[in-house]
């Protein structure tokens, strides 16, 4: 299994069937939006500190797989590994691969909060949006973006919201439900709502609540069958996995 937010782990995903990919996004020093779920560099990286005190240079010459191998001390496995396995990735490329894959896929991004750089991380991240074309529909208003945004912090969505109103955004919730939520009403604008999976098994009547208002429901993280059965029998309209093809092959066999 390929180290997290990884090329190598990307392409993985989509080659296993993937219908889209999801990644986190900090800012570093220098303005670039890489693709790192921790704060900190030491649990993913050869590195020490913090992501947004360097710059993409640095970040660069850091090894983001090798913790993932108990091999990693040995050269001559570690030569035999994939680089894209073991490099960082910048929103830039991981946008480059969606629009170049060899079928429509999309992308999530969810933005890390609190950060240094505050309402930066947005700013640029629709600034990049903009320059892929992907912050407006066609002019005859059908189709849809390849692209959401979503976070935990309700200002980084309404950042989005007022920056690039046609992009879908998402509300991410964790382990409670906001009181202003509870009777499956999400916040003005916002019309996917993110619950972790320990959310869904907790309150699947609100699940259903949500749905019944016309908003969607994007479910993380779904890894194990029981899981993926629980979400398919809701009736949600995505699940995020680590385990795409036993995902797709366990849906398509319903």
């Amino acid at each position: 299994m390929s180290a997290e937010h990884t090329l190598g782990a990307y392409r993985r995903a989509l080659a296993d069937g993937a219908d889209g990919l999801e990644c986190d996004v900090r800012l570093t020093r220098d303005g670039h939006l890489v693709c790192v779920h921790d704060r900190r560099l030491d649990r993913t990286s050869t590195g020490h500190g913090v992501v947004s005190t360097k710059r993409l240079a640095e970040l660069d010459a850091l090894d983001w797989g090798s913790w993932k191998h108990p091999w990693s001390d040995l050269d001559d496995e570690l030569e035999e590994t994939d680089p894209d396995d073991r490099r960082l990735v910048t929103l830039r490329q991981l946008l480059e691969l969606v629009r170049e894959w060899d079928r429509p896929v999309e992308l999530a991004i969810e933005t890390k909060h609190p950060t240094r750089y505050s309402g930066l991380v947005e700013h640029y991240l629709v600034d990049l949006l903009h320059r892929f074309g992907w912050t407006r529909l066609a002019r005859d208003g059908t189709g849809r973006l390849p692209v959401r945004v979503m976070s935990f912090s309700r200002m980084s969505v309404r950042r989005v919201q007022k920056l690039a109103p046609k992009v879908p955004v998402v509300t991410l919730v964790d382990e409670r439900i906001p009181l202003a939520m509870r009777g499956g009403e999400l916040p003005r604008g916002v019309r996917i709502v993110g619950p972790s999976i320990d959310l869904v098994r907790s309150h699947p009547d609100w699940v259903a609540a949500v749905r019944r208002r016309g908003s969607a429901v994007h479910v993380w993280t779904v890894n194990s069958p029981a899981d993926v059965e629980l979400c398919a029998d809701l009736g949600v309209d995505a699940i995020i996995t680590d385990r795409p093809r036993a995902a797709r092959d366990q849906l398509h066999a319903r």
